[in-house]
């Protein structure tokens, strides 16, 4: 019985039966309860998110459009020339800014936090919780995965900070990711070679082994002091991720995944291949709904190594006019003819009921810092009609204005419910569609 068989088991709301002494009839169709039933089948598709976030940020001088022009009326810069033919599909927005960002290349390790870190005595390095995070609290209840982190292979080398991936949890944890588009694959499509019952008897050892470490861990507490006090808080609150996670792989245990809607990629992948091969994985984890939110920290240091640039992140960064200028704006193309493909692909999913994918998906584009040193003005693109705001346009904020105004301008757009997220003082004005 597939995953689709049995809700329909378990929620007979279409064929109602009668049942007597052992025996199933079947009630006759109506056409009204038929009618009721194409509609349930054409509900709207549900409501995804997807943030890319790279390091080293961009080329000021070519990749903003020109500040004067807002609204529809404005001009591609040269580093977003590659996303003309998506231009209805996206938004840029400048004057946002990231007051925590206080690393100098840290370029995503507080993007979608919008948070200060922070290290306690006894306690590991803190940040707060993800943007991603807070809308797959809400999205990933009904998905097999809540959310999937994608990485970059070459993070050190990439201007990322630290952090296993873009996301932290709700404890300001870092949340691992996958640097492979083999394992991401995988992850996703292949079955799990254990039996059934083998599956389901290490889940309940892994409980047992939970309930004994909590066990351990109350006996522990007594009389600790106040900062180990805290410090079992936290080893205890993990816990308790660990048995959520648990139970969310207990709950798909009958469920078969999806076959896969691509071949699986090719092992070996740098840089422009390997970014090409992640965004065509995020669109089949889409499509198969295998989740509802993804993020993925981008390779520079490779991408820059795929297009023959012979110059480090970090030199490339500090351009002035020549060679280092040069390679910035050709990482600059790049990335915006990569960010137009994955358009292109969302644009050509289709949706049961006729839209697209990228009707009714959200996909944030950008970085924590715009280039060398300078942390005002965070690239920022959002694109896709799942963002609820208006599309096609160009729109400059105040000068600094909190990057977290536009996070939960976001998370109310799409429906989840959040009155706060990180420092930000209010929704964006007059960006709502």
């Amino acid at each position: 019985m597939n995953h689709l068989e049995s809700a329909s088991f378990r929620h007979p709301s279409r064929r109602q039966f009668l049942t007597a002494a052992g025996t199933c009839i079947a009630l006759p169709a109506f056409e009204s309860a038929a009618g009721r039933a194409a509609s349930a089948a054409l509900a709207a598709p549900p409501k995804r998110m997807i943030f890319l976030g790279f390091g080293w940020g961009v080329t000021s001088e070519t990749w903003f459009p020109d500040r004067s022009q807002v609204g529809r009326a404005y001009d591609l810069p040269a580093g977003l020339a590659p996303l003309a033919r998506h231009k209805d599909r996206f938004t840029v927005i400048q004057g946002l800014s990231n007051k925590f960002s206080t690393g100098a290349h840290a370029g995503s390790t507080f993007w979608l936090t919008s948070a200060n870190q922070f290290a306690e005595p006894g306690q590991a390095f803190h940040n707060s919780v993800s943007v991603d995070q807070v809308a797959a609290a809400q999205f990933g209840t009904a998905t097999r995965y809540p959310s999937l982190q994608l990485t970059a292979a070459d993070a050190g080398e990439s201007g990322h900070g630290p952090g296993l991936s873009l996301a932290w949890d709700q404890h300001g944890k870092p949340v691992a990711g996958i640097d492979s588009p083999t394992t991401v694959f995988h992850r996703l499509f292949s079955a799990d070679g254990m039996p059934l019952e083998a599956r389901r008897a290490a889940i309940a050892g892994r409980r047992s082994v939970l309930d004994t470490v909590r066990e351990d861990a109350r006996r522990v507490g007594r009389g600790l002091s106040q900062a180990d006090a805290r410090k079992l808080d936290e080893y205890l609150e993990g816990l308790r991720d660990i048995e959520i996670r648990l139970a969310k792989e207990e709950q798909w245990l009958n469920v078969p995944k999806a076959k896969p809607p691509l071949d699986e990629p090719a092992g070996g992948l740098v840089g422009r291949a390997e970014v090409q091969a992640m965004y065509a994985l995020i669109v089949a984890a889409l499509q198969t709904d295998a989740t509802r939110v993804v993020t993925y920290r981008q390779p520079v240091a490779r991408l820059l190594s795929s297009l023959d640039l012979k110059i480090a992140p970090h030199d490339m960064s500090h351009y002035t006019p020549g060679e280092r200028m040069e390679a910035s704006q050709k990482r600059d193309l790049a990335q915006s003819e990569l960010l137009a493909g994955l358009l292109d692909r969302l644009a050509a999913a289709r949706e049961p009921d006729g839209s697209t994918l990228l009707d009714h998906t959200c996909v944030v584009y950008g970085s924590n810092i715009r280039t060398i040193h300078y942390l005002d003005n965070c690239p920022t693109i959002v694109a896709g009609g799942g963002a609820g705001i208006r599309l096609g346009e160009h729109l400059v904020c105040p000068d600094k204005t909190p990057l977290a105004n536009l996070w939960l301008t976001l998370l109310q757009s799409s429906g989840v419910r959040a009155d706060s997220h990180g420092d930000s003082t209010g929704t964006l004005p007059g960006i709502m569609a």
